[in-house]
């Protein structure tokens, strides 16, 4: 049974750094491209970052490039999110989700990613 579990969230101020671990349980990382979504009180799901398989391509938001990095351990199905320089902005609860897919890329938009982790909260706050 594929399994997504988000962890590392938390409260921060702002300048601060998190780092967001999903542990992927089910699948191969090989085969699979992870996403990281979030979702802000009153607004619409965001797809923040993906990574295909452990150590393909990557992608970001142009709010958060330069500031966050995806990367994934496959001999630990773990798949990070580490956050730097983090803005009020950013508060959202944040979910990984896996898509299985061909290719060495990976997709922002959600529509390719069947499996949803149940989220961890990140606030960002002075």
């Amino acid at each position: 049974q594929l399994q997504l579990v988000e962890s590392g969230g938390g409260m921060v101020h702002p300048g601060g750094s998190l780092r967001l671990s999903c542990a992927a349980s089910g699948l191969s990382l090989d085969y699979y491209a992870i996403g990281w979504f979030r979702q802000a009180p009153g607004k619409e799901r965001e797809g923040v970052s993906c990574i295909r398989g452990s150590s393909g391509g990557t992608r970001y938001t142009d709010s958060v490039s330069g500031r966050f990095t995806v990367s994934g351990d496959s001999t630990k199905n773990l798949v990070y999110l580490q956050m730097n320089s983090l803005k009020p902005e950013d508060t959202a609860v944040y979910y990984c989700a896996a898509a299985l897919v061909e290719g060495h890329s990976c997709s922002t938009s959600s529509t390719p990613y069947d499996y949803w982790g149940q989220g961890t909260q990140v606030t960002v706050s002075s």
